[in-house]
Parts: C-alpha cells; sequence; structure tokens
C-alpha cells in the first residue's frame, strides 16, 4: 500500500522535464524556428505547432548530421512534448462517458478534417485501464503534423506506456483507419529496409488496431462541435503571441492544467443506467438511455432526375460522406444537469 506521504507525480509534466534535460537548448530551438516560419523556413498549417523536422534537427545537432536509430523515438517525442509545452493540456474522460468512447467502433473513413480541431497543438489524454503489449497504456500525446516538403498530414500519437513513450505516425487521407495503420506499417518497413534492419513482422498492423482504435474514438470526441470540455466559459485554445523586442513569441505554461471531459454527459448516462435498473422492466419504460454511436453517414445530393426525366442512379449523383458525433438518447437533458467544477492541480 502507497505511504500517504508519497509524492503524486504528474506523469506528462515528468516527460517534459526528462526530455529538456536531454536537449536542453530545444525550447529556444523551437521559438527560433516558429519565428523564422515562412520566412527563412517553409511556411506550414495553423493547427501545427511544429513540423517534425524540426525535431529531428534538433536531436541530430542540425545541418547534415543524421539521427542513429537509438535516437530515432527521441524525435517523436520531443516534436510532441514542444507541442504540449506551450499548454500542456492533460484531459480526463468521465468514467462513464470514456467506457463508451473506448468501446465505439472506429467505421469508414477517418474524418482526418475533424482531427483539424484539436483544442490544443498538443493533448495528453489519460487512458485508465488501456493496454498495450500487456503493459499499462497511462495516456497519450497526440498532436498534427504537416510536412512542408511532401505535403503529408499525420496524427501523431506517442504512448505513455510502462516501457517508456513509444512514436505512432498515422498518415491521414480519404482512407480506413485499417489503411491508415497499414500505410504506417509499410512506411516503416520501408525505413527499416533501408537502415538494414529487416522488414516489420507480419501481422502487426492487426495488433496496433486494438490499441489505435479506442485512441482515435477519444480523439474525435475531443474534436466534436458539441464537445463538454472544462466548465462555464473556461475551455482549451492555443495561446495568442505576444509582441516583445524580438518580434512575436509564444510563452508556454508554467505548469499543467487539467480538463475534465464529459462531466454532465456523464452524469447523465449515470442517471439513465440508474433509471432502467431501478424501474423493474416496466412496460411503459422506453429504451434504456445510452449514447448512439459515433458513426458515418452518407448524404446523396444532386439531380434526381436528367434533363430527358429518366431517374439517376443514386451511384452517379454526388455522394457526401460526414462524420456523425455521438447522440445522446432517452437520456436526461444535459443541459438540465449541474456543472461540475473541479480545482486545477
Amino acid at each position: 500500500m502507497p505511504s500517504q506521504f508519497e509524492k503524486r507525480t504528474c506523469r506528462p509534466r515528468d516527460h517534459l522535464e526528462a526530455i529538456g534535460r536531454r536537449y536542453p537548448g530545444a525550447w529556444k530551438a523551437a521559438d527560433d524556428f516558429r519565428v523564422d516560419r515562412g520566412q527563412g523556413l517553409p511556411d506550414w498549417a495553423d493547427w501545427c505547432y511544429l513540423p517534425l523536422a524540426a525535431a529531428y534537427a534538433i536531436v541530430s545537432g542540425g545541418g547534415p548530421n543524421r539521427v542513429p536509430i537509438r535516437l530515432m523515438a527521441d524525435v517523436g517525442a520531443l516534436g510532441a512534448l514542444m507541442a504540449w509545452r506551450v499548454t500542456q493540456g492533460i484531459y480526463r474522460f468521465d468514467p462513464a462517458l470514456y467506457e463508451r468512447l473506448i468501446d465505439t467502433p472506429v467505421s469508414g473513413d477517418i474524418p482526418h478534417e475533424i482531427l483539424y480541431r484539436l483544442p490544443e497543438w498538443c493533448v495528453y489524454v489519460e487512458t485508465p485501464g488501456l493496454q498495450i503489449a500487456a503493459n499499462p497504456l497511462h495516456g497519450f500525446f497526440a498532436h498534427l503534423e504537416d510536412d512542408p516538403n511532401n505535403g503529408r498530414v499525420e496524427l501523431r500519437l506517442v504512448l505513455d506506456a510502462a516501457s517508456g513513450l513509444a512514436p505512432l505516425p498515422l498518415h491521414l487521407g480519404a482512407w480506413s483507419l485499417a489503411e491508415s495503420i497499414q500505410r504506417m506499417i509499410d512506411t516503416a518497413s520501408v525505413q527499416a529496409l533501408g537502415l538494414g534492419m529487416g522488414a516489420l513482422p507480419v501481422g502487426q498492423a492487426d495488433a496496433l488496431r486494438p490499441v489505435v482504435e479506442p485512441i482515435i474514438s477519444l480523439l474525435l470526441y475531443l474534436c466534436a462541435e458539441a464537445a463538454e470540455i472544462g466548465a462555464g466559459d473556461r475551455r482549451p485554445a492555443n495561446p495568442i503571441p505576444k509582441r516583445t523586442k524580438r518580434g512575436w513569441r509564444l510563452f508556454a505554461a508554467d505548469k499543467p492544467t487539467s480538463w475534465d471531459v464529459g462531466v454532465r454527459m456523464g452524469a447523465a448516462l449515470r442517471a439513465a443506467y440508474h433509471a432502467a435498473e431501478t424501474d423493474g422492466g416496466a412496460a411503459h419504460a422506453g429504451p434504456r438511455g445510452h449514447v448512439r454511436r459515433a458513426h458515418w453517414h452518407t448524404f446523396v445530393s444532386g439531380r434526381r432526375i436528367d434533363d430527358e426525366g429518366t431517374p439517376i442512379p443514386a451511384d452517379r449523383r454526388r455522394r457526401d460522406v460526414r462524420w456523425v458525433p455521438p447522440i445522446q438518447v432517452n437520456l436526461p437533458n444535459v443541459d438540465d444537469m449541474p456543472a461540475v467544477i473541479k480545482p486545477v492541480k
């Protein structure tokens, strides 16, 4: 049993401090790269804090230097931590909502445009109960990569496992989650062969899917328009640059900020479950309260009949696929639930 006087630690903050000691000039270098954006350096999208090339330059020492294989994981970890350092947001889902989200399958095409709406450049999400390779997965960092050299967009995950930080890049586009994982494996295999390491084991994509799919569900909720994050007017956001003698600068957060996610939705779920259990199965009872799974919906638009009066088949009309966020069914009105405000530690 842990001692009551045992010092509580903040894992993402510990990782930030550790990599800062390993690369002591990283934070200043990140600021300098941001200042040179679109001037001495290529431009990149606003939803990307820094392209991963910046982390590569820091880990390698810059110039023509190459990052050795043993330090490749540091590139992904540093890229995430440079972006997370600015806001230091830690996201904790209400347990009832969390359980429903991690069980929600991600089917159809990944709505990569939705992911551009991450509440901060990089988020850290706690993942109680999730595992990777039979070991606890404490949480994960997530940020977006905009590679100005090849235009590739990636969702960059850094898994916070018991064994350490494990970068995991997913290439985004108009394809399924399964294909995103397979593309990652294929790219990694090509790179591994180029480094003389041999191809990655067959079937690794299938092993990654049950790890990645719950993570994507949690991120999709954070990016949804109706996501319940924080309380009242206080919501996460990227900082606004301030004018200094050296030009416009971003100032990093002094300490982490905890964000409660889905508190009122979780309360509504628990209330609905309790009502269903105490109702005794009465005939008048409606369907049990639940959150209808987030899903893809296809909208067919355009002309139904051509100029000659002949019906136009649906497969020849315009088809748009949109992501429909979780919908509450037969739940107490979330707006009527009391807001819960917890002090930030």
